[in-house]
C-alpha cells in the first residue's frame, strides 16, 4: 500500500511539473508574441542548468529568461569540451527541416536546367547557381571543369543581387545557354540575348524557396542528398562516389 501510494505521489508530482513546464512555455510564447505579433515560434525549451529558455524564431536560435525581459542572440559555448551548443543546435533545426523538404533526384524540375556534360555524362548531380555568385565562379573555374564522367544540370537560381535576375535570364535565352553561362561566370563577357524570352527563372525561384535553398552553390546528388558550398575537386569527387554508392544499395534493396 505504502509502494502505491508513493507512486501515486510521484505521478501528481510529475504531471504538476509538466503542467508547470506547459504554463512557462505558454506565458513566455504570450510574451514573445506581444512584442513580435509576427513572429514565427516553432519551439520553446527550458535550459535549467543555464536558468535560460531556447527559443526557435524563424529558423534562428536565440535565449532568454522566464519573463522576455531579455533577449540573448549569440553562441553558447560548452568550457569543458569548447562545443559551440548554438551552431551544433541550428545544424539540427537545419537538418530536420531540410528532411521534410527532401526530393529524389528524378523529381527535381530538370527540364528547366540547361546541361552540362564531362566524359561519358554517367553520374549526375544539379547545381544552383547565381550567375553573380563568387563562390559559383570559383566552381566553375576550378572545379567542374576537372571532373570526369559526369553530367550537371545548371538552375539559374538568381538570388545574390537584383541584376542576376535579367543576366539569368538573358544567359536562358541565350542560343548556346552553356557558352553563355561560361562566357559570363569565367570570362565576365554579358549575354546578348535579350531576357524576354519564355524562361524558367521565376519557377526555379519558387521551387528554391520551397526546398529552402537558401545559398549558392547548392548541389543536389543521385541519391538525393544535398550540400551548399563550392566543394574542391576531391570533395566533389567524394560526394559524386557516394551518390552512386548509396543509389546501388537502394536499387540493390528494392530488387531483393
Amino acid at each position: 500500500m505504502m509502494r502505491l501510494r508513493l507512486l501515486t505521489y510521484f505521478i501528481i508530482l510529475s504531471g504538476i511539473a509538466v503542467s508547470l513546464a506547459h504554463a512557462g512555455d505558454d506565458e513566455l510564447r504570450a510574451a514573445i508574441k506581444e512584442k513580435f505579433p509576427n513572429a514565427n515560434v516553432q519551439s520553446i525549451l527550458e535550459l535549467p542548468a543555464l536558468g535560460l529558455y531556447e527559443l526557435v524564431i524563424d529558423g534562428s536560435v536565440y535565449y532568454s529568461d522566464a519573463k522576455f525581459e531579455h533577449l540573448i542572440d549569440g553562441n553558447i559555448i560548452e568550457i569543458k569540451s569548447m562545443r559551440n551548443l548554438t551552431s551544433e543546435r541550428k545544424r539540427a533545426i537545419e537538418e530536420a527541416e531540410l528532411r521534410k523538404v527532401a526530393i529524389a533526384f528524378d523529381d527535381l524540375p530538370l527540364a528547366n536546367a540547361f546541361k552540362k556534360v564531362y566524359g561519358n555524362g554517367s553520374r549526375r548531380m544539379a547545381y544552383f547557381a547565381d550567375p553573380n555568385c563568387g563562390y559559383c565562379k570559383r566552381f566553375d573555374r576550378e572545379t567542374l571543369p576537372n571532373i570526369n564522367n559526369a553530367t550537371v544540370y545548371v538552375f539559374l537560381y538568381p538570388i545574390i543581387a537584383a541584376q542576376s535576375v535579367p543576366t539569368s535570364k538573358s544567359i536562358w535565352c541565350s542560343a548556346d545557354r552553356e557558352r553563355a553561362w561560361d562566357e559570363y561566370v569565367i570570362k565576365s563577357v554579358a549575354p546578348k540575348a535579350s531576357p524576354d524570352c519564355d524562361n524558367p527563372v521565376d519557377d526555379i525561384l519558387a521551387f528554391g524557396y520551397s526546398k529552402r535553398i537558401r545559398g549558392t552553390p547548392t548541389l543536389f546528388f543521385a541519391d538525393g542528398s544535398r550540400i551548399s558550398g563550392a566543394l574542391t575537386l576531391e570533395q566533389l569527387e567524394q560526394r559524386l562516389v557516394m551518390a552512386e554508392e548509396n543509389l546501388a544499395k537502394t536499387n540493390g534493396a528494392g530488387g531483393s
